[in-house]
């Protein structure tokens, strides 16, 4: 290996190992002592009911590890949003697993937390996926209550969403370890199946001190609404079970008997590794985001014997298309180019900008999938599309729109991963957040805002300087840099992936040498939803 690639790949996995030291601290929740004291209750955490749960826990993928990082900390924060998610299989079945984590302020909802689970309740609705829910939560976080409760996206919609999946034929199981009050109560009960711990379980809209000082009735929980109440009372739950262990065993009872459905069809072939060892993207990807490389180089490590068969390849040359494989998975691959190209006219071309042949291109291959049923992933590294007047004169506007049009209508799943840079209309156009990626998740150096922090914060200081000078201020040189690094230090936090993860723009921080099992994992859950209608551009015009 040249020295170039070790420089690379010592920053790339310094990288690496920032994420996982955040990540270590992220899955202790709210810390060692609430974890102490939920084992001295009889109760396990979160994430060991799903560790239990599940047939092979380290297969399956975690969406928003990061959510609420560095959020909310006036009220001492909320690690993962209060609440765990993952993908994987029970009893042979992929499916959605949400479980409440109690060690977080009692796993009370925080807006973020909401948030969260309207993602899982989304991927089970798009992937046709069957969802357990393991629920020990305090309910609304009444200090917040107004951004969790009463809007459109807010607590109710999770309700409504239960609903919706019942009516789709979705599959939903729930569990319920722990408090369960308010209008929460409402989504065991939604669900197709309701199992309730005894002891540590309960469920009501109003606890016994809210019945006191409501209608005066004195009344403990666990009569009111524990587990023999609603098992054999009220007939609330399905099932009583004695523990977690108990619970989620059964659990996995009710899933070892379900049927299968309809696939969409998606053509798998016997999966082949890389030729090209996916550890050494590390290497591969400059540590800079400004620094220029190969993405051919990127997609060898990613596809099924490093094979990558390009359309279009010598026009547009600042994107690639092409069909390959991903674990046996057929895929077309939309992907920002990186290096400096030429075109035949002897024209250079920046790396990481879309040109008006380069969006034509991507506007027809992502048709062309769509007409196949191949699923699409987007490799962003973008800085936006290219700007000037022959860009305008040639239309770069209707090129770019065209493309967001295929990618808006793309009927076969999409999928996104940020590799650096996603800057502006480029993330539109690479299937960012918006636009409905199956999956979406970035790498540890990527970057998404509407610019660089180093451009932004040169318009930004424009901006205050002419504001100081109108107000009389001298700006010295040493004032003016003063103000450029503490605008770019404030832009550059919001840049980072981080600062994204928390807020659910995308699903999850991954090593770069776990994004085939993502993609892998992200299309056999698509493929369980099949494809309902034809892909149609609507009016466009040309």
């Amino acid at each position: 290996m040249d020295e170039k690639f070790n420089k690379n790949e010592d920053q790339n996995r310094l990288k690496l190992s920032e994420l996982r030291k955040r990540y270590a601290r992220i899955r202790k929740g709210g810390g060692d002592k609430r974890i102490e004291k939920l084992h001295a209750d009889g109760k396990m955490t979160a994430r060991e009911r799903i560790e239990y749960l599940l047939d092979n826990p380290e297969e399956a993928i975690e969406i928003g590890a990061f959510a609420g990082y560095n959020m909310y900390e006036e009220y001492g924060g909320c690690p993962s949003g209060g609440v765990v998610v993952k993908i994987g299989k029970v009893a042979g079945r992929l499916c959605v697993v949400v479980a409440n984590d109690a060690t977080v302020k009692a796993g009370a909802w925080f807006p973020i937390t909401g948030k969260k689970n309207l993602r899982a309740q989304e991927i089970a609705i798009e992937n046709r996926l069957p969802i357990i829910y393991l629920v020990d939560s305090a309910g609304v976080f009444l200090p917040m209550q107004d951004e969790i409760f009463p809007d459109k996206e807010h607590f109710g919609r999770i309700f409504r969403n239960n609903a919706v999946m019942s009516s789709l034929g979705i599959p939903q199981v729930a569990a319920v370890m722990g408090s369960c009050v308010a209008g929460g109560a409402y989504l065991p009960i939604m669900s197709d199946e309701a199992l309730i711990v005894e002891k540590t379980g309960s469920i009501f809209l109003a606890g016994s001190y809210l019945v006191k000082a409501a209608i005066g009735e004195t009344v403990d929980n666990e009569t009111l609404g524990g587990a023999t109440t609603h098992c054999e009372i009220s007939g609330v739950t399905d099932y009583k079970a004695k523990d977690d262990k108990d619970a989620l065993d059964r659990i996995r009872k009710v899933f070892d008997k379900m049927g299968s459905r309809d696939s969409a069809g998606f053509d798998r072939a016997e999966p082949k590794k890389p030729a090209e060892d996916p550890q050494t993207l590390h290497g591969v990807l400059p540590a800079s985001r400004s620094e220029p490389y190969d993405m051919v180089e990127i997609i060898r490590r990613l596809t099924d014997g490093s094979e990558f068969e390009q359309y279009k390849e010598g026009f547009g040359k600042s994107l690639l298309c092409g069909y390959a494989r991903i674990d046996g998975w057929a895929v077309g691959i939309v992907a920002n180019q990186r290096k400096v190209t030429k075109t035949a006219k002897g024209e250079m071309r920046i790396g990481g900008v879309i040109y008006s042949d380069s969006a034509d291109k991507a506007t027809r291959f992502i048709a062309n999938c769509n007409q196949k049923r191949i699923p699409l992933v987007f490799l962003q590294d973008v800085t936006g599309f290219m700007v000037g007047s022959k860009s305008e004169h040639g239309g770069i506007i209707k090129d770019g729109a065209k493309m967001v049009n295929a990618v808006s209508n793309s009927v076969v799943p999409k999928f996104t991963v940020i590799i650096g840079n996603s800057y502006g209309a480029g993330n539109y156009a690479m299937c960012g957040k918006a636009y409905d990626p199956r999956l979406i998740v970035s790498w540890p150096g990527a970057e998404l805002a509407v610019m660089s922090g180093n451009s932004a914060a040169k318009v930004l200081l424009q901006i205050e300087t002419a504001a100081l000078k109108k107000k009389g201020e001298t700006i010295t040189p040493e004032k003016e840099k003063e103000l450029f690094e503490k605008i770019k230090k404030r832009y550059d936090e919001q840049i980072s992936p981080y600062y994204a993860a928390a807020r659910l723009w995308t699903d999850a921080i991954i090593d770069p040498a776990d994004t085939r099992h993502w993609i892998s994992t992200g299309i056999e859950a698509a493929n369980h939803a099949p494809i309902e209608r034809d892909f149609n551009m609507g009016v466009l015009q040309v």
